[in-house]
């Protein structure tokens, strides 16, 4: 993807950033999930969408953009591409096991959005339990016993991956 500045009166075009050295969970899912196309082809996949022309049609998207998406999506494990043809000439994208997990990153992202943009009785689009027909609760952060935790509740430590720098970074800061 690249974008467009203006810099010192003068357009220049820059590639985006990338992610794949850090050290970071979010940094490489971000690195793996690329653009903000990414996710809203995700979330078609998850409204039913199988095809190219499926997701052409919902998202109006560019068929280059959208081809090298899908792409994307396939070389990281997001969907599965799909034979459905009897000569190789229909193909479907699948979620994967990887890309049903993205789940609770789309309901989060909803979530937020429900409240901080729209507003609650605002909402675009209601989630509901299909056997209790029931709206779904929004997520929540909780500890072991189910109470909710708030940032102030949380301390990032050193994981088993952690590199020397996001150890140091880590580290306790002095007062």
């Amino acid at each position: 993807m690249l974008y467009a500045t203006i810099f010192c009166g003068r357009l220049r075009v820059v590639g985006r950033k990338r992610f794949s050295g850090m050290n970071c969970g979010i940094a490489q899912a971000l690195e793996a999930l690329g653009d903000w196309w990414t996710l809203l082809i995700v979330r078609d996949a998850f409204f039913g969408a199988r095809r190219f022309s499926d997701f052409e049609r919902s998202l109006g998207i560019a068929k280059n953009v959208l081809s090298a998406r899908l792409q994307h999506l396939v070389d990281h494990g997001v969907f599965e591409l799909v034979d459905v043809g009897s000569d190789g000439q229909h193909f479907e994208y699948h979620l994967s096991r990887k890309g049903e997990a993205l789940l609770p990153v789309l309901t989060a992202l909803r979530d937020w959005s429900d409240e901080w943009v729209f507003g609650r009785g605002n909402e675009p689009v209601i989630v509901k339990d299909r056997r209790s027909g029931r709206r779904i609760p929004r997520l929540r952060v909780t500890d072991v016993e189910g109470r909710e935790l708030s940032r102030q509740d949380l301390r990032t430590v050193p994981g088993p991956g952690a590199s020397p720098e996001t150890i140091r970074r880590l580290q306790p800061r002095k007062r």
